[in-house]
């Protein structure tokens, strides 16, 4: 009598920096729920970390973005790289799983391809941005890639790439937005809410933590009653950060840990390093300033590849200047503080840019992204 070899579902799922992790963790949920048979061995960061039932390592605390600051990791990405391959060769993984992080995360798949598994890309990497080179070779490497906006299926099939848009993921971990309407009767006496996120990078912070504090200092000249709320992960250290002021903290500037966005959301202005919080504000119709300032060899580069007109993934979906974008010299506390006040000067200006925001949400899909690409996976992979 015959017997049927049950399949051993084995999957590795790698996050390489702090909103992959997000996401990831996301998917991890959801997949175990649609098959709890799976067995997760990952690489990523803490929120993913208590749903696997192997953690490799912590890599979404060491990340590194930009062309020259990765170069610095190699040693460490050796060692992962020879983690995984070992895992490949032993464990027989049915799937591997990949979150943006394309720098790593395509020598992942490269690996997975050689050895035949099937690959997915969750949360693919914006390469119609720069160097769209990249999409023939995620083509390539991948089954199929779950994409974040509703423009980007169009994108990857020039280059033969199968993606599917099933709503940005986002949206599974955001509140509602809050009850604001911006009727002011003194603005110059009106005790407004400030809102700060310097990054998630050490690089990102230091050169931006600083500059927002500054910002708000002279914001108070103007608005004296304003309250400002500088907005870090659960782990980074206070301390450090506010070292890089130089200068006793004002008794109206805060530090704020708000893992589930219920503060952030309150916030009457932000300025914001650009990335993903960016459109986190926008789902959230936080009204906002986008700044950035790169490491000054990486800013030589990305002014010769980045094909986009604008940085903010605000300002791209609406393929407008909805929110000011203030990049490298122009991310100084006089421009920051400029677009901050004659905000508060202008309720009216603040009430415009949050309905606009909010339109924006209803072009990204509805909640249960993660339900809806685990299931697809595991009917491709048949497994389930």
């Amino acid at each position: 009598m015959s017997t049927v070899t049950p399949i051993v579902k084995n999957m590795l799922i790698v996050a390489g920096d702090v909103s992959g992790d997000i996401h990831a963790a996301g998917l991890i949920r959801a997949l175990k729920e649609a098959d709890p048979e799976i067995r997760i061995t990952a690489i990523g960061g803490k929120n993913m970390q208590p749903l696997c039932d192997h953690f490799l390592y912590d890599l979404a605390s060491k990340g590194a973005s930009g062309f020259v600051e990765p170069l610095k990791k190699m040693p460490l990405w050796i060692n992962l790289m020879n983690q995984i391959r070992s895992y490949m060769e032993t464990q027989n993984p049915v799937a591997i799983i990949v979150i943006d992080f394309y720098g790593f995360n395509h020598q992942v798949l490269g690996m997975a391809a050689h050895r035949n598994i099937p690959a997915y890309y969750y949360v693919t990497p914006q390469v119609w941005a720069s160097r769209q080179y990249r999409a023939t070779k995620l083509a390539k490497l991948t089954r199929k890639m779950f994409v974040i906006y509703p423009f980007e299926p169009a994108f990857h099939q020039q280059f033969g790439g199968n993606a599917v848009f099933l709503g940005n993921p986002l949206l599974d971990i955001l509140p509602a937005p809050a009850d604001k309407s911006y009727d002011i009767t003194d603005p110059k006496e009106h005790a407004w809410q400030l809102g700060m996120l310097p990054g998630s990078r050490s690089g990102e912070i230091k050169r931006l933590a600083p500059v927002f504090y500054r910002a708000f200092k002279r914001i108070l000249k103007e608005f004296p009653n304003t309250q400002a709320s500088m907005f870090l992960l659960p782990d980074a250290d206070e301390k450090a950060v506010s070292a890089l002021f130089g200068e006793p903290l004002h008794p109206q500037f805060h530090f704020v840990k708000d893992k589930h966005y219920e503060k952030r959301k309150q916030m009457d202005f932000l300025l914001a390093c650009s990335g993903t919080a960016t459109l986190e504000n926008a789902l959230l119709g936080v009204p906002m300033a986008v700044a950035y300032k790169m490491f000054w060899p990486t800013y030589q580069i990305a002014k010769r590849v980045i094909r986009v007109k604008y940085i903010s993934l605000v300002n791209l979906l609406a393929d407008r200047p909805l929110v000011k974008e203030l990049i490298q010299y122009d991310a100084n506390p006089q421009s920051l503080a400029a677009e901050a006040t004659g905000m508060f000067q202008n309720p009216d200006l603040l009430k415009k840019m949050r309905k606009e925001l909010l339109q924006l949400r209803q072009t990204l899909g509805e909640p249960g992204v993660a339900r809806r690409a685990a299931k697809e996976i595991l009917t491709d992979l048949q497994i389930k």
